[in-house]
């Protein structure tokens, strides 16, 4: 039986997309933590959760994303969890939006981590902004929205780091970036798919009026080390 290149999306990506940033070996892998707190073992025997734990040292913390409930690896501790629903978009629904966007990079990374830390979309950290193109709407000089790519998965890109400043919200800018965003993505021939809270009922609806549906529940547990 062959399975959805989805269906285990942080392993999938360390063996393809993520590659170049994996640490580990054939029995878990994780992110290089400056760009990524994610990681994943290559399945549940207790080789491999062994290795996963030995991969997790000091402060850091890891993020497990799986389909099948996660019992936290020897070793380590669970900071938290929650249920994700999978979505994915075959086409991007509406018109392309007329937000007047930039392109972010090199140069707006230190405004892009702020804003990022101020209204917590999911893990950013010091390098996460390398992960993929990233664009933004900056009024009066500010960066006050954004969103981006993260995960790389062949034929698939995850849309992530989508936020906005809440003095801003209210005015399209999270809908209308993420349009522009998957519509690239499509263009380039992969589809677009995310991770939302599935807790977050009125986040997951406006996910479907631009055309993604849920895949699948997924399971997320934040580790630490003992």
């Amino acid at each position: 039986m062959t399975l959805h290149p989805l269906h285990r999306p942080v392993w999938n990506a360390l063996n393809s997309g993520w590659s170049t940033l994996a640490q580990g070996d054939a029995r878990a892998l994780r992110t290089d933590p400056r760009y990524a707190p994610f990681a994943a073992a290559a399945d549940d025997r207790a080789e491999a959760q062994t290795a996963l734990a030995a991969l997790i040292t000091g402060n850091d913390e890891a993020w497990i994303v799986e389909p099948d409930p996660i019992v936290a690896p020897p070793g380590t501790r669970i900071v938290r969890e929650a249920m994700l629903v999978q979505m994915v978009a075959e086409a991007m629904v509406g018109r392309t939006p007329t937000i007047d966007s930039v392109l972010l990079g090199e140069e707006d990374a230190a405004e892009m981590r702020d804003l990022a830390l101020m209204t917590k979309p999911g893990p950013f950290l010091p390098l996460t902004h390398r992960l993929g193109r990233f664009i933004g709407i900056r009024e009066q000089g500010k960066l006050v929205a954004m969103a981006g790519e993260r995960m790389r998965i062949p034929g698939f890109a995850e849309i992530s780091g989508v936020c906005t400043h809440p003095e801003h919200r209210g005015r399209g800018y999270a809908k209308g970036l993420m349009q522009l965003v998957g519509r690239a993505m499509l263009e380039r021939g992969e589809t677009p798919f995310l991770h939302a809270y599935a807790a977050h009922e009125a986040t997951v609806a406006l996910y479907r009026t631009l055309g993604f549906e849920v895949r699948a529940q997924m399971h997320m547990m934040v580790i630490a080390a003992r």
